[in-house]
């Protein structure tokens, strides 16, 4: 017997309860053990239910209209290239962060419509095309960071690169590429250990929806196969805009 979602999680004050219980007992965690995100984690909570809120209301109508379709898929890929762009620096280097997000989810999309596996409604296209923005953004995020901050603590052996003669892209490389790969580490995780530790998103709301295991675990397994590829490029990308110093941070002290 399927569960419907109204079942499993009723919108009622019960779960408003518990919703700001678990919000406030993160930040006090957060407060106890001196981690520094206590307002950060009340402020995120906040306004991920006032955008949740207003998404839900757009969404609606967007489902309807081609041109707000596109509208709101335009937002999502704005929205994640300001949040990456000020995640890693803080310049006006972070529009570059629109590169790597772009050219790793919009192939895949116009890929997945032009051979019929990806409709152009937006009941298909608006969670697909988030699912990978987001995914985009956070190997943006984590591999562009991670390169930037060893370039900056090991400006030494870069200059020491220098100085035996590669150029400036292949000693940036060079240093930056270990640290930056890793940022691949949280989608292999959980690509390996789907159906063994986690039941991810997709397969459950496939489930809560009616559909069949068989069909659900066929949709996950596609959302995690394209987040693996979308995240590799993303990754490679904004390895090489840091590297050819497109993205950059200003140095210390100025």
């Amino acid at each position: 017997m399927i569960t419907s979602a109204s079942t499993l999680l009723p919108v009622n004050p019960t779960l408003a309860i518990a919703l700001a219980v678990l919000l406030v007992a993160g930040a006090a965690v957060t407060a106890l053990a001196g981690l520094g995100h206590t307002r950060a984690i009340v402020t995120a909570g906040l306004r991920a239910t006032v955008q949740l809120a207003a998404v839900a209301a757009v969404v609606r109508w967007a489902l309807g209209s081609r041109p707000l379709l596109f509208g709101f898929l335009a937002v999502m890929f704005a929205v994640a290239t300001w949040t990456a762009g000020r995640r890693l620096t803080g310049n006006h280097t972070w529009w570059w962060a629109a590169v790597p997000i772009g050219a790793a989810v919009f192939p895949v999309v116009l890929l997945l419509v032009a051979i019929g596996l990806l409709p152009v409604e937006g009941i298909a296209l608006i969670p697909i095309t988030g699912i990978l923005i987001g995914g985009a953004l956070t190997a943006t995020v984590l591999a562009g960071r991670r390169a930037l901050e060893e370039l900056e603590t090991r400006h030494g052996e870069v200059e020491a690169a220098l100085s035996i003669g590669l150029p400036d892209r292949e000693a940036r490389l060079e240093i930056a590429r270990p640290s930056a790969a890793a940022a691949l580490i949280p989608a292999l995780d959980q690509t390996r250990t789907v159906g063994l530790v986690t039941l991810p998103g997709a397969f459950i709301g496939m489930l809560l929806g009616g559909a069949s295991p068989l069909l659900a675990g066929a949709v996950q397994l596609f959302v995690l196969i394209a987040l693996l590829a979308v995240e590799a490029v993303a990754v490679a990308v904004v390895l090489e805009l840091v590297a050819r110093e497109k993205i950059s941070r200003p140095p210390r002290g100025t």
